[in-house]
Formats: structure tokens, C-alpha cells, sequence
């Protein structure tokens, strides 16, 4: 027992020599990679204070740029509310003087206007319409404007049913289509998605133009027959107008209207040959023919037949209108220029007699310089529907007794 224990501790100081051997190589190593660390953070930390040395020359470059350019955004801005302060004052001024001077009626005596129907056209008789109600009102002005949103393209048409149901909206995009869009409610047509909200409805026949009309449950619209205008046949410049039931969807009536050589009746919308309107005596057509390609025509239409009841030669341009709408048996004319400006009703004429072009009250529209490619009165509400070039917007208008002053 004695003579092991030499052998044991020599055994172990053999042993641990190797030992101290490896742990003197990974102290060295790890010696290495601190010094390695260390030189790395100090390269870090030259950099970030180099770098934070160059955002303090930065800042100090830019925030008296920033200064001036705010000053110069403060500048523009009281300029621009000055302009602006300027240009609502002359809107009102404008408007003052319109009201003063309003624009000059468009009344020209020409020798087909005065000395009676021509010898073509059926029913040109140019006598006095007999009035079927009892409404006497004519437009005192366009008070308001409302723009509801932008739907569809820049011709269109949307209108409301003035004797079906009184929250349905039509809208028909497009100057030849065949589609038109009904929505349950007006809120329903100013949402975002309008479109989902609404319901189709196509017709067998595309239409011509922004002339189309939804009245007492029935589309009425006007559609180029083969050979009609630009067909090159015996129909050459002649339409047929389409009765379509919109609940159960098809043609219940159909008629070739009865002019010959029919033109735009509006200068600066050439899509529409014949423009359909409804008032409170009912349906009326506005057009022109080459017979008399200065001026425009309106007839009163039998909305059940589609026979036509009377026709006359109105004394209205055609020269920069835009569109036109009926109200108690006076046709309206607006005109306006190109590029668009501020529209004007310019041109009456009453088929009854009763106003005369002097006591028409002839006013501007509300300020908006814009294209109207379509226009619809509806008697129940007494407002304008418009399509303004993809716009939609509704006017209110004021009324007046057709025998008083203006």
C-alpha cells in the first residue's frame, strides 16, 4: 500500500501536462479573438461617430432650407387664398351683373319660322298646343347644383321614372349601348360600388346618342334601323323610335319617326339625333333636319302609339346648344361653348303661345364650367338630372307664373 502511492502521483503529474498543454493554446486563442473584437468595436464606433458628425453637418445644412421653404409655403399659401378671395368675388360679381343683364334671347325670324309648315313632315302644323293640364310655370332660374359622384363615361344619361316609382335610378352609359343600369335608391347610386348595388337591363336594340327616356314604366329611345343615318339607303338619315317595357323586358311598340334628313339638333353634342323629353303634359322630341339646319324642332308625341301629335319650327340655333328639356310645354334650350364654359338657357320657345320670348327668364347655371351631354326634367321633383361629362348632378330649379314680368 505504501509503494503505490509514488506510482499514483506520478501518474497524475504525467497526466496533467498534456493539460496544461491544450488550456495554454485555448487561452492564447481566446485571447486572439478578443483582441480581434475589440478592434472591430473601435473600427465601429470611429464610424458611427463619423457618421454622426456628418448628420449633425446635414442638419445644420438643411434646416435653414427648410426654414425658407416653409416661409415659402406660408407665402404661397396667402397667395393662393388671396386668388381665391379675388375669384369668389368675381363669381359674385358676375353672377350680379347676370342678374342685371341676362343674356340676350336667341331669336331669330326666319322665313321658314313665320311663314308656316313646310311641305314635307308629317304633322308640321306650327299651331298653338291646347294645353292638356292646367300648368302655367316657367323658370324663374337654376337655383342649386348638387354633384352626387362620377359614374360611367363622359356621355351619358340617368334620370328618374317621373310617374313609376319615385327612388328608382336609371342611368344609361354611353352613346351607343345596350345596357342600362337600374339602382333601388339614390343612396344605393352614390355608394363606392355602385355598380354591384344595381340591377341590368338590356335592350334588343342599342340606342343612338343621349336621347333616351324612362317614362310611366317604358324606355323610349331612338335606335338606327339598317340604313339609317350614315347607312347609305333609302332610310339615310332617318331613326325609329323603340317603346321597351322595362318590367317585362321587351318592344311593346316601335315607330320610324317622321322626319326626313335628320341632323344633330344640338351643335355640340353630334352623338343624338333626336332628344326625347317629358314635362307635365307628357312626351315631346326634339330634333332638326337638313330642311332647316339652323334651327331645331320640337313635336309633341302620343306616348301610348308613338304617333306624332304636333311638330313645329322653332326659332332656337342650333350653334353652341348642348342640350334641352321641357317644362309645361316650353322648350329650354342650353348652349355653351367649346372649350366648355358656363351653360345658359338662351333659347325658349312655348308651344302654346303664352310666354313670350321677352318675359322668359334666360339664366345661367350654377358655377361649374362643364359639358352637359344630357338633361332631364323631372315634373314630380322639379329638377334637372345632368350628365356632365361623367358627372352626375341634379339642379334645383325656382318657378314662376309664365304671365309674370321678369
Amino acid at each position: 500500500m505504501g509503494s503505490s502511492a509514488p506510482l499514483l502521483l506520478f501518474f497524475l503529474l504525467s497526466w496533467s501536462r498534456p493539460l496544461q498543454g491544450q488550456q495554454h493554446h485555448l487561452v492564447e486563442y481566446m485571447e486572439r479573438r478578443l483582441a480581434a473584437l475589440e478592434e472591430r468595436l473601435a473600427q465601429c464606433q470611429d464610424q458611427s461617430s463619423r457618421h454622426a458628425a456628418e448628420l449633425r453637418d446635414f442638419k445644420n445644412k438643411m434646416l435653414p432650407l427648410l426654414e425658407v421653404a416653409e416661409k415659402e409655403r406660408e407665402a404661397l399659401r396667402t397667395e393662393a387664398d388671396t386668388i381665391a378671395g379675388r375669384v369668389d368675388r368675381l363669381e359674385r360679381e358676375v353672377d350680379y351683373l347676370e342678374t342685371q343683364n341676362p343674356a340676350l334671347p336667341c331669336v331669330e325670324l326666319d322665313e321658314k319660322v313665320t311663314a308656316g309648315p313646310g311641305a314635307k313632315g308629317k304633322g308640321r302644323r306650327n299651331e298653338k298646343y291646347d294645353m292638356v293640364t292646367d300648368c302655367g310655370y316657367t323658370i324663374s332660374q337654376v337655383r342649386s347644383m348638387k354633384i352626387l359622384k362620377r359614374f360611367g363615361g363622359p356621355a351619358g344619361l340617368w334620370t328618374k321614372d317621373p310617374l313609376g316609382p319615385t327612388e328608382k335610378i336609371y342611368v344609361l352609359d354611353g352613346t351607343q349601348n345596350d345596357t342600362a343600369f337600374v339602382f333601388p335608391r339614390l343612396r344605393d347610386f352614390t355608394l363606392a360600388i355602385a355598380a354591384r348595388k344595381a340591377s341590368r337591363i338590356r335592350v334588343p336594340f342599342p340606342w343612338v346618342g343621349t336621347g333616351q327616356l324612362v317614362y310611366g314604366g317604358f324606355l323610349y329611345y331612338a335606335r338606327r334601323p339598317p340604313g339609317g343615318p350614315g347607312g347609305g339607303s333609302e332610310l339615310e338619315n332617318t331613326l325609329q323610335l323603340i317603346k321597351f317595357h322595362l318590367g317585362n323586358r321587351t318592344v311593346v311598340d316601335s315607330s320610324v319617326f317622321p322626319a326626313e334628313r335628320l341632323i344633330p339638333p344640338y351643335g355640340l353634342t353630334a352623338d343624338t339625333y333626336i332628344d326625347l323629353a317629358a314635362d307635365e303634359e307628357g312626351l315631346w322630341a326634339i330634333y332638326a333636319t337638313q330642311e332647316d339646319d339652323r334651327h331645331m324642332c320640337l313635336a309633341k308625341l302620343d306616348p301610348q302609339t308613338l304617333d306624332t301629335e304636333q311638330q313645329w319650327d322653332t326659332p332656337c340655333p342650333r350653334e353652341n346648344a348642348e342640350a334641352a328639356f321641357v317644362i309645361c310645354g316650353t322648350l329650354y334650350v342650353v348652349y355653351n361653348t367649346r372649350p366648355a364654359s358656363r351653360a345658359r338657357i338662351q333659347c325658349s320657345f312655348d308651344a302654346s303661345g303664352t310666354l313670350t320670348p321677352e318675359r322668359a327668364a334666360l339664366s345661367y347655371f350654377p358655377r361649374r364650367y362643364g359639358a352637359h351631354a344630357s338633361l332631364r326634367y323631372n315634373p314630380r321633383e322639379r329638377q334637372l338630372y345632368a350628365w356632365d361629362d361623367g358627372y352626375q348632378i341634379v339642379y334645383k330649379i325656382e318657378m314662376r307664373k309664365k304671365e309674370e314680368e321678369v
